[in-house]
């Protein structure tokens, strides 16, 4: 908020800027019809830190809705993520 003088009165002006927050950063995951639900669970449980159970759940919502948010965070902390998953061929994206 920036306070500004006009003509001897005080007013105030609310400065908005359009800026994405660094941890608002998602790694979708993408259903598809060449990885088994055991590859899928392998590759988060090992590439994003999930417990089995996270992981399993995260595959079926894949299954059954199409996609998923399966890590979310910045994106220096995200990038490497997402390039291994694509790495080990599952279908990924990296989104704001």
């Amino acid at each position: 908020m920036k306070l500004t003088r006009c003509s001897n009165t005080e007013t105030q002006e609310d400065v908005l800027t359009d800026v994405a927050l660094d941890d608002d950063w998602h790694i979708v995951l993408f259903n598809d019809n060449h990885n088994t639900f055991d590859h899928v669970i392998d590759c988060l449980v090992a590439n994003c830190g999930h417990d089995a159970l996270q992981a399993e759940q995260c595959a079926m919502i894949v299954h059954f809705n199409g996609k998923c948010n399966v890590k979310s965070g910045s994106y220096d902390e995200l990038a490497p993520i997402h390039q291994l998953l694509s790495e080990k061929d599952l279908t990924v994206e990296l989104n704001p």
